[in-house]
């Protein structure tokens, strides 16, 4: 089993600043899928410019209408999944982030099961098991770009909204 962790000193607040991260050149596909969970970071600050920055790292197919509906609804008051997936982030402190945001991409003996695609996971502190994004490659540019996000289901609440805590 192979796991990457990757280092980001700041989100993306569009597609030029992503284009500046060095894993943006999408040669590596655990970054790929590192890169599509710090995008989507930036969601509660601008909705359209994360859908272009995940319409840059999903290459030849952007983003649906029905992704566009999907983000929103997992993701609408529910930030914290997202930064659940990043160092230093629990259920007690709100899923926040350490900084710089770091986030661990590993593969399982299923992830190359199809040829030119992969499914990678990282494991959330809100949920019991890992959760996975698939990225396929386009041989032609040597890129792999994201295809699906099954990342993004409902983890533990933050203490602070859990009324039971």
């Amino acid at each position: 089993m192979a796991k990457k962790t990757f280092t980001f000193d700041a989100v993306p607040a569009n597609v030029e600043e992503l284009k500046a991260i060095p894993e943006a050149s999408l040669t590596d596909n655990y970054a790929t899928v590192a890169l599509t969970m710090l995008v989507l970071l930036n969601y509660e600050n601008s909705v359209d410019e994360t859908h272009k920055m995940l319409d840059y790292l999903k290459g030849p197919e952007p983003l649906s209408v029905y992704e566009k509906q999907f983000l929103k609804d997992r993701l609408n008051g529910k930030a914290y999944v997202v930064r659940s997936f990043f160092e230093g982030t629990s259920p007690s402190n709100d899923y926040t982030p350490s900084k710089p945001y770091k986030i661990e991409v590993f593969d399982n003996p299923y992830s190359f099961r199809d040829q030119g695609y992969a499914q990678l996971y990282m494991q959330s502190s809100g949920a019991d098991s890992p959760r996975f994004i698939k990225v396929r490659l386009k041989p032609s540019e040597g890129k792999w770009y994201m295809v699906e996000n099954f990342a993004l289901s409902d983890i533990r609440i933050p203490v602070s909204q859990d009324k039971w805590a």
